[in-house]
């Protein structure tokens, strides 16, 4: 232990050449490739992190690139934020304040589902408010958190104020009603977070509504911090590709004494174990997890769901007591909250992806309030420690009760259907029903849950992705799901691109699996390598055969089956174009059997490709 002071001073000595060699080279080298520039004389300068579209694409982050307007405005473009005109950018504290485009309406408040801005790279500053009308109107009390009357909102006689939602209601008129609660809004000015907010309030919520600004911070990993550690030290901010991290634009020194000395210390240095360095990257690493994901869950405390202590999370599981399950992704207790409500904690272990799948989680089922999805309670992030506290279903997964099928203990069809609809105006939802589409891309029987009365609950959001309605395709870098659910261009872009009909296909696989129409009742056929079932299956409905499902069913019921599996057949096809959406999955299984087409078979190219592969094996 008495080295390690040694060692530190060495490692700092080692820094300080590897920086001065390289630095003279390649850190001045960026700044001459990639200087400041403006829109015009009074527009924002523009420097790393941004950059203007017509620089090289290694003079800014991917995401914060800047345009100039025919008129000379600079100009952010975003998913959710449209085309806006930046006003400022705080290279200091790492935000950009924008002034909303014509997209956004002329009466900001008019529509709600504009607000969600968020993405991974940007944040905005959201405040949560109450909508008041007033038969007149009155004088606001200086460091009161009310603003108005909101012109576009107002009339002779109907007066609209803006109300914090930490506003005591008595400085408000009894006159007054409240129209609605709990909306978020976007600040328009940066607020330091040690100014008094009774001064501030007003101000940076009239920017939002009046003079229509937005003020979004920025995040990104390895660049964030040490630019804004430069920026505050009156040094720019530059990025090497080499090392993958920002550096400080560095001061005129003396290179060849310093080199001199630093070549000595180089030499020394190299007797210090490497894992030194492994474990203060690794430190390093989880330290830029932890901020990633405070700094979502900073403009996500508005929502629903509620943080959790981790001595808390000990407590409503009396100590991890009940254990329900283990998966790759952790282990899940049963708790209890104070309320006496029953909840099921998933326990984070060995997350990937710098917390991806906690965000991913928090940030899809956080926001989604719907019959076929499961409820997210809460949630607890601290250190590397990170759980996510759901609504308990008593009665398991989809899993279990196909598992209870094979055994001889099948549910009714009756309720099969029900399940089955629940589940597809579940998925329906995600694609259709919010802001953006969210896709799941793991759908399969152990994620969809069961409650008291056996009603389906789609669970797990680890791999969704989040998208525009306006997207036909989706990048991925991998392919994700389950095996036996995931969809054949999942696999490979061959077979078509990447998109919300690749949740219809593990829904299509789902209800196959339900109903008994992956794997044959029959003993002869079980053998036959030759045989693939669900083709089976296929050609007996063409022919009008009985299914053979390996359970007693009635007439009634029959047609419960067929009607399933033609669904199922419709959602499996090989061609993601040839595929339904969602709405018409829906439509079908509610309507009647004989209004359903036979679907192309879609299983000719598959089975030649399986049968052709065996042969060359054998």
């Amino acid at each position: 232990m008495a080295m390690l002071p040694i060692l530190l001073f060495l490692l700092i000595l080692l820094q300080s050449h590897i920086q001065i060699t390289i630095c003279k080279k390649h850190d001045t080298h960026f700044f001459d490739i990639c200087p400041s520039s403006r829109c015009s004389d009074s527009g924002p300068e523009i420097r790393f992190p941004y950059r203007l579209d017509k620089s090289p694409k290694s003079c800014g982050v991917h995401g914060m690139e800047l345009t100039c307007s025919p008129d000379k405005d600079t100009i952010l473009t975003l998913p959710n934020l449209g085309t806006a005109i930046v006003q400022t950018i705080n290279y200091q504290y790492g935000y950009v304040t924008v002034k909303l485009g014509n997209s956004w309406p002329s009466c900001l408040l008019t529509n709600q589902t504009m607000m969600n801005v968020t993405t991974l790279l940007y944040s905005p500053v959201i405040e949560t408010v109450s909508i008041i009308t007033c038969p007149k109107m009155f004088t606001l009390n200086v460091g009161s958190l009310l603003t108005g009357p909101v012109s576009c909102l107002s009339s002779s006689g109907k007066y609209v104020y803006v109300v914090s939602a930490d506003e005591s209601m008595d400085k408000i008129p009894s006159s007054c009603m409240v129209l609605q609660t709990g909306i978020n809004i976007l600040l328009g000015s940066y607020v330091d977070e040690n100014s008094d907010r009774s001064t501030t309030w007003k101000v940076t919520v009239d920017d939002f509504l009046v003079r229509r600004l937005v003020t979004l911070n920025w995040f990104q990993t390895n660049i964030t911090k040490n630019c804004l550690g430069c920026e505050k030290r009156r040094r720019q901010c530059g990025y090497d590709l080499a090392r993958t991290e920002a550096f400080c634009k560095p001061h005129v020194v003396n290179v060849k004494a310093i080199s001199a000395v630093s070549s000595v210390v180089f030499v020394l240095i190299l007797t210090i174990p490497a894992t030194l360095f492994y474990l203060s990257r690794k430190a390093d690493k989880e330290r830029e997890t932890r901020i990633r994901i405070e700094r979502f869950l900073a403009t996500y405390r508005i929502t629903k769901p509620t943080r959790y202590t981790f001595k808390e999370v000990k407590k409503i599981t009396k100590h991890f007591k009940d254990k329900l399950g283990q998966g790759g992704f952790g282990s899940v207790y049963k708790g209890e909250l104070r309320s006496g409500l029953p909840v099921a904690i998933k326990m984070l272990e060995g997350s990937k992806g710098a917390g991806e799948d906690f965000i991913n989680e928090v940030a899809t089922i956080g926001r989604i309030h719907h019959v076929n999805i499961v409820r997210l309670v809460g949630f607890c992030s601290e250190g590397t420690r990170r759980a996510l506290v759901y609504e308990f279903m008593p009665n398991d997964s989809l899993e279990k009760y196909i598992i209870l099928r094979k055994n001889g203990q099948p549910l009714k069809m009756e309720k099969l259907l029900q399940i089955s609809i629940g589940i597809a105006r579940g998925i329906e939802y995600l694609h259709q029903g919010c802001n953006e589409r969210i896709l799941h891309f793991d759908i399969k029987p152990r994620n969809i849950l069961l409650d008291q009365n056996l009603n389906p609950k789609i669970a797990d959001f680890g791999l969704a992705k989040l998208c525009s309605k306006d997207i036909s395709a989706i990048t991925m870098t991998a392919a994700r799901g389950t095996m036996g659910y995931i969809a054949p261009e999942v696999f490979s872009r061959n077979f078509g691109t990447v998109s919300y009909k690749s949740d219809v296909y593990s829904f299509g696989m789902l209800l196959l699996e339900l109903i008994g129409g992956t794997k044959s009742q029959d003993p002869d056929l079980q053998n036959h390598s030759d045989v693939y079932f669900p083709e089976l299956v296929y050609n007996r409905l063409v022919l009008g055969e009985e299914l053979e499902l390996g359970m007693q069913i009635t007439t009634g019921e029959a047609e419960i089956a067929r009607k399933l599996i033609i669904v199922a057949f419709w959602c499996i096809q090989w061609n993601p174009i040839d595929r339904p959406s969602m709405t018409r999955v829906v439509n079908m299984l509610i309507g009647e059997l004989q209004n359903l087409e036979m679907p192309p078979m879609p299983f000719v190219s598959t089975r030649g490709l399986v049968i052709s592969s065996i042969s060359e094996e054998e």
